[in-house]
């Protein structure tokens, strides 16, 4: 169900990559419910001109370090799960990679289930016609 498009600055090693996508993937599993195995992600490293961000957005002081992660999902989890989200994510990234809290911005886009194909041109999640 969910796809996870996670952008960074270039220069970052593979491990470093896929640790971003284990703590993302641990979290959508255990916080949001997404079933196991589901896991479909697209990393993309930027040069400094092409990654863009407000140094101090709402007050928040950003680096360089600044990781953008937008995961679409199926609509319906609520506030609270959705914040259990940001918080486990923000808390496994500085744990395992020492990631600053501050340097993360995460954005949660909700579809309709029948706005997934997940192969043969088929609609796997619509309701049955």
């Amino acid at each position: 169900m969910p796809l996870v498009r996670i952008d960074l600055r270039h220069g970052k090693n593979a491990a470093y990559h896929t640790t971003i996508g284990d703590v993302v993937y641990d979290a959508l599993v255990n916080v949001l419910g997404a079933p196991k195995d589901d896991r479909f992600a697209v990393i993309t490293e930027h040069a400094p001109d092409g990654f863009v961000y407000d140094p101090n957005y709402l007050g928040i002081a950003k680096t360089a370090e600044c990781i953008f992660i937008q995961v679409t999902l199926n609509e319906g989890r609520t506030v609270e799960m959705k914040r259990a989200f940001y918080k486990a994510i923000a808390d496994g990234l500085h744990a395992r990679l020492n990631l600053r809290r501050e340097d993360l911005m995460i954005n949660l886009v909700e579809v309709k289930k029948e706005n997934w194909s997940y192969g043969n041109g088929e609609a796997q999640y619509a309701p049955p016609t």
